[in-house]
């Protein structure tokens, strides 16, 4: 059962690396709204990426498995955290549960762990095999699952910054309904032959890497197609698409009055069509829409100059016509804001009823930060969609940036039986690699209405 400790968890007993790694934890090094404190709950975990509070008040966790390579879900007894599962694909990306049963995303699959243990692959075949891999399952009430699906790619064009090409080197976005393509092609050295960087390939868009498009080319629409919402029955069987065109859509939750939300993250500056000052979306679901990717972000087109990478080319429209102009997103976030997982106040004695809190992931440390950007968490005006910051740190950067001891990248948010937020943060970065952290330095945060 849930367990209300006034001093920190440790997880000596359960962790996977012998190498200690000390973090340095201050919450008075992050300051919170009015009225609230700030303590650590736990500490010493191996890339945590997923909380949840069962209805009889457990508490369970999920570590990524980017530190150790094993994946594992962690059921917290007394006072220490005990493995129930293990052995997933890296990364796991979210968990849920229902009816006794954990549900667990991990790349390409969904699996769920049963009350006698038993592990079950209930979705497989995913197009996990790029850049963004399927998320955290939510339940509609409607006796269905639903998913998101991340694209393979940063804007719809395989190049130089995707290294998965040489492992799955026939992968590559798939739309979710007819489209025509522009004819648009990108062209890069053959980083494919190591020995010949002189050749030149063509790639185009929602093709293989090396393989152009035609002018007006026509693509066909896949069920299980790249930057989707997918839902299936609850045993995974009848898997259909629910609404596509996001990029990264890394956290969804229905609210009470069951409209289904998706974060989903911006464009990157990076690959063969770099986009620049792509906003992070907070959407409200409209079922059988495109909503944007990969022509428009925050509601806007990228050929638009704003979206010009600088020294670069500013980008065009892949798509010759668009299958329906996309929903506005509910509000939208600053670049590099990361937001991830989130949560809605439904206890009006932490705050005003129906409030979303989200938490921003943050840069990396290859991208330049901006004070007051990622590394925090933010509270979402239901009513109004206006956006204002809950939690950061007193720099407004993470903790490795400035040696302080507060949060370094918040991945989840989850409001406990107790009433209070539980933030549950991933860990120090280890590297430039940014799926590289400190094993033993994942922390869940616990804040506190005084």
């Amino acid at each position: 059962m849930y367990q209300n400790k006034e001093r920190p968890l440790k997880l000596n007993a359960t962790s996977q690396n012998t190498a200690e790694t000390v973090r340095y934890l201050n919450p008075s090094d992050i300051k919170v709204s009015e009225g609230f404190r700030v303590e650590v709950f736990a500490q010493r975990l191996d890339s945590p990426i997923s909380m949840l509070f069962t209805d009889d008040g457990y508490m369970i966790i999920a570590e990524s498995g980017l530190t150790s390579g094993n994946p594992r879900v962690l059921l917290l007894v007394d006072d220490h955290f005990e493995v129930i599962a293990e052995r997933f694909n890296v990364p796991i990306t979210g968990i849920n549960y229902l009816n006794g049963v954990i549900y667990v995303s991990n790349r390409g699959f969904i699996s769920v762990v049963n009350l006698d243990g038993t592990m079950q692959n209930i979705v497989a075949g995913l197009p996990s095999n790029g850049d963004y891999y399927n998320n955290r399952v939510v339940f509609g009430g409607n006796d269905k699952l639903y998913f998101g699906q991340g694209t393979a790619t940063n804007s719809g064009v395989v190049g130089l910054d995707n290294s998965w090409v040489f492992t799955a080197p026939l992968s590559c976005d798939y739309p979710g309904n007819y489209i025509t393509l522009n004819g648009q092609n990108f062209e890069t050295y053959n980083m494919l032959i190591e020995r010949a960087p002189e050749e030149i390939v063509s790639t185009g868009a929602f093709s293989p890497y090396g393989v152009p498009n035609l002018p007006l080319e026509v693509r066909k629409g896949v069920e299980k197609a790249s930057g989707s919402i997918l839902r299936a029955n609850l045993d995974g069987t009848e898997l259909e698409l629910v609404a596509w065109g996001f990029r990264n859509p890394s956290y969804m939750k229905f609210d009470s009055m069951k409209r289904l939300f998706v974060s989903n993250n911006g464009y990157e500056v990076r690959g063969s069509r770099p986009i620049a000052n792509a906003l992070d979306e907070f959407f409200m679901v409209s079922p059988n829409l495109w909503h944007g990717w990969p022509d428009y972000s925050g509601g806007l087109p990228v050929n638009l100059p704003r979206f010009t990478p600088e020294g670069g080319t500013q980008p065009e429209f892949l798509l010759a016509k668009h299958p329906n102009y996309p929903p506005r997103p509910y509000t939208t976030f600053p670049v590099n804001s990361g937001i991830r997982g989130f949560d809605f106040d439904n206890n009006a004695a932490f705050g005003t009823y129906g409030d979303a809190y989200i938490a921003e992931f943050g840069p990396g440390r290859t991208i330049t930060p901006y004070a007051g950007v990622g590394h925090q968490i933010s509270k979402i005006d239901m009513n109004t969609g206006n956006v204002s910051t809950f939690a950061s740190n007193n720099s407004g950067y993470s903790a490795t940036r400035t040696g302080e001891g507060g949060f370094e990248r918040p991945a989840d948010v989850a409001f406990g039986p107790d009433g209070a937020m539980y933030v549950l943060d991933l860990g120090l970065d280890a590297s430039d690699n940014p799926d590289d952290f400190v094993p033993n330095t994942g922390v869940i945060w616990r804040i506190i209405k005084t």
